[in-house]
């Protein structure tokens, strides 16, 4: 394989999309083989990349994959709401083909994923949680994968079944907030770009760990890095973490 990565973009006409193809006209070790968005086809032209980069809809993002996996070609997934059927789907493709899947692609969200491993590890079961996100009037899935990943995270290092102990937001008489929930809101306005805080609150104490993207070009640099790091590895599943070496 030549010190290029090849890439194809799905989803190429959207906000990733343009934020990608920019990021690629500046980065030497990527080659944009190819480009598709809705309506077109991706069969005709994905032998001529070494990644496809997915940036589509959540709708079309397994067949995409199965794609890839039947021309032996990596991917790197972006899109988030897919149902658990279609997660299921694509996720049975790692034994075929390496493939990143993230939820965010930026250095310093990934970041904050390991900081809120470590704050609900040292912080301990007396600290309530509460997730806050807000992302530009456009966005149609709520929330935001990001967000989904911030709640896994925490369910996992408390062991609680997630299903069971997740509140989107509140209303009405709903009585006391139990120490095994965990709180998600969803905030929708303007262009912001995505805005994500964890909040830890005890009884005289709170600690908030907030990440804030103003520009897309973060998130579209994080993923070409994946993709030029995916093309190296066997196949499996892999996620930001393991492409910027925080494991």
């Amino acid at each position: 394989m030549s010190s290029v990565t090849k890439i194809i973009i799905t989803g190429a006409k959207g906000r990733m999309g343009q934020a990608l193809l920019a990021g690629a006209a500046k980065n030497p070790g990527v080659e944009v083989a190819g480009q598709i968005d809705v309506g077109e086809e991706l069969k005709s032209i994905i032998d001529r990349c070494d990644v496809v980069i997915d940036f589509s809809s959540h709708n079309a993002t397994a067949a995409i994959a199965a794609l890839c996996a039947a021309h032996k070609k990596a991917i790197v997934i972006g899109t988030t709401g897919h149902s658990e059927a279609a997660k299921a789907e694509i996720l049975k493709l790692k034994a075929q083909i390496p493939m990143v899947v993230a939820t965010n692609f930026s250095t310093g969200v990934n970041t904050l994923f390991w900081l809120t491993r470590k704050a609900a590890e040292i912080l301990g079961p007396d600290f309530d949680l509460e997730v806050v996100e807000m992302h530009h009037r456009m966005k149609k899935d709520a929330p935001s994968g990001t967000a989904t990943t911030l709640v896994e995270i925490l369910a996992d290092v408390r062991k609680l079944q997630l299903k069971q102990s997740l509140r989107h937001g509140r209303e009405g008489i709903v009585g006391e907030r139990t120490a095994a929930e965990i709180g998600m809101h969803s905030l929708r306005g303007g262009d912001v770009v995505g805005d994500h805080t964890v909040i830890f609150a005890a009884n005289g104490e709170r600690v908030e760990l907030t990440h804030k993207a103003s520009s897309r070009e973060t998130f579209a640099n994080g993923a070409l890095r994946a993709a030029q790091w995916v093309v190296k590895q066997k196949p499996g599943l892999y996620d930001m973490q393991d492409v910027l070496g925080l494991k």
